[in-house]
């Protein structure tokens, strides 16, 4: 079995017990960087699962139990991307699963599990959902951009945030905020948004998204030829990536009040 294969059917085995679990209202357990960033007892339960289920003597890098084990093979985990949304029955959140091979990510699948849609990618492989190759949008420019982003859990981030969107708004087609960086970038990677930018994703967040938005013809990175990291994501097709990037970064975005 492929690394592919083997993320896939964890990622829906993880959607599957989470759907049966979830139940009317899911109890928060602990709250993180603020107290708007929560964790459930279930996010926890499916990160456990997901690590049951990796081959031993393979890395994990997840966002509930953090950094276990070491080697060539790190898996990358979310359970659930999107936490906020599935606390609150909304229909965009994830399993997040990527395979990194030497440092370099050869796998990723982003199950978005309320819509029962899994989009898969492997390096060189292409981006795929239902059987069918994805590819980003292109010729789009700026103006006609329709663009997704996310914001913070801080009061200080998320008024810097304010500011930068509000910039970008009179700019584009319009912005859609869906509350998972991973469905976000899926989403670029189907055409069904044109861009996606936000500060303060997590690898977890976007290794897997990342992958298959790349797969399917868009560039993913930071400012000023960094990659994309904590500090920015961008993601859009090369041309629209240039004009997004160009836009926001004499706003200086990476900052917190």
């Amino acid at each position: 079995m492929t690394h592919l294969e083997l993320a896939e059917e964890i990622a829906r085995e993880a959607g599957e017990m989470l759907l049966a679990e979830r139940g009317s209202k899911p109890v928060v357990a602990a709250t993180k960087s603020s107290p708007t960033d929560v964790v459930t007892e279930l996010d926890r339960a499916a990160e456990e699962l997901i690590r049951a289920r990796i081959p031993a003597g393979h890395a994990v890098l997840g966002e509930e139990e953090g950094a276990t084990g070491s080697g060539s093979v790190r898996w990358i985990v979310d359970p659930i991307d999107g936490t906020v949304n599935f606390l609150y029955g909304l229909p965009d959140w994830a399993v997040s699963i990527a395979v990194e091979v030497d440092g370099v990510i050869v796998a990723g699948v982003v199950h978005n599990v309320p819509r029962g849609e899994v989009f898969t990618a492997s390096l060189g492989g292409g981006a795929w959902l239902a059987g069918e190759r994805l590819s980003c949008t292109t010729g789009v420019p700026l103006e006609r951009a329709l663009v997704a982003t996310g914001f913070g859990y801080s009061a200080g981030r998320r008024a810097v945030q304010a500011e930068v969107v509000a910039r970008v708004l009179p700019r584009v087609r319009d912005i859609r905020r869906g509350g998972s960086c991973a469905v976000d970038l899926c989403s670029v990677a189907a055409g069904r948004v044109d861009a996606y930018y936000e500060r303060g994703t997590n690898l977890w967040d976007h290794a897997a998204g990342g992958l298959i938005a790349q797969e399917a013809g868009a560039v993913l990175g930071g400012l000023h030829g960094r990659p994309a990291s904590q500090e920015m994501a961008i993601c859009a097709a090369p041309e629209l990536f240039a004009e997004l990037h160009d836009l926001i970064a004499p706003l200086d975005p990476e900052r917190d009040l």
